[in-house]
């Protein structure tokens, strides 16, 4: 029966260029919405690089297809599995929820000077109110600033009980306080609050 078919209207294969160009088309398109589905899946950056993942995987594996029916699910499929790869890896990395250090600088470990100068306004007061305070507290405050603990202090100093010894911190500390205004943050000559 085919032979009485005249050639025009018999079917004829495609050439092998003629479906390469075609299967190229095809390919190109599908590699529009693989880049557009995958930027929009926050591949960023990478959407171009899995889509060319994509398209490897397919010509590899699955060059027996060339309907755009058969391809576009197939290549959405693998565009999946490729993204969850690609977070997996991602998260693994530390690159999940990294930052870019140009746009936010980490935080300087070096204090902040404002910090510095306060800290350095304040050891200044404390070192004028102690050299203002009678010869015990000077010693008491001496041997409290190296370490020293209360037995020790009562026996370098000689008293009498280890009460004594809290009372004259108790008093040196409240003499010392006072001389600054009575208030540890408050500058000298302000007062308290």
């Amino acid at each position: 029966m085919d032979s009485d078919l005249p050639l025009s209207t018999a079917p004829s294969l495609p050439s092998a260029e003629e479906e390469a160009a075609g299967r190229g088309g095809i390919l190109a398109r599908l590699r529009e919405r693989i880049v557009a589905f995958a930027a929009s899946r926050y591949a960023g950056a990478h959407a171009e690089d899995l889509a060319q993942e994509v398209l490897v995987v397919i010509h590899e594996k699955y060059g027996h297809l060339h309907r755009l029916e058969d391809l576009v699910p197939l290549a959405f499929q693998i565009l999946r599995f490729k993204l969850a790869a690609h977070r997996r890896k991602a998260y693994r990395h530390g690159d999940y929820d990294a930052v870019d250090v140009d746009l936010f600088p980490p935080a300087s470990d070096a204090p902040d000077p404002a910090a510095v100068l306060e800290r350095k306004e304040l050891l200044a007061r404390l070192l004028g109110g102690i050299s203002r305070m009678g010869e015990r507290c000077r010693e008491l405050f001496r041997l409290k600033l190296q370490g020293r603990t209360f037995v020790e202090i009562q026996q370098l100093l000689g008293a009498a009980s280890l009460n004594t010894v809290y009372t004259w911190d108790h008093r040196c500390r409240k003499q010392l306080l006072e001389s600054l205004g009575g208030s540890w943050d408050a500058p000298a000559g302000r007062g308290a609050r």
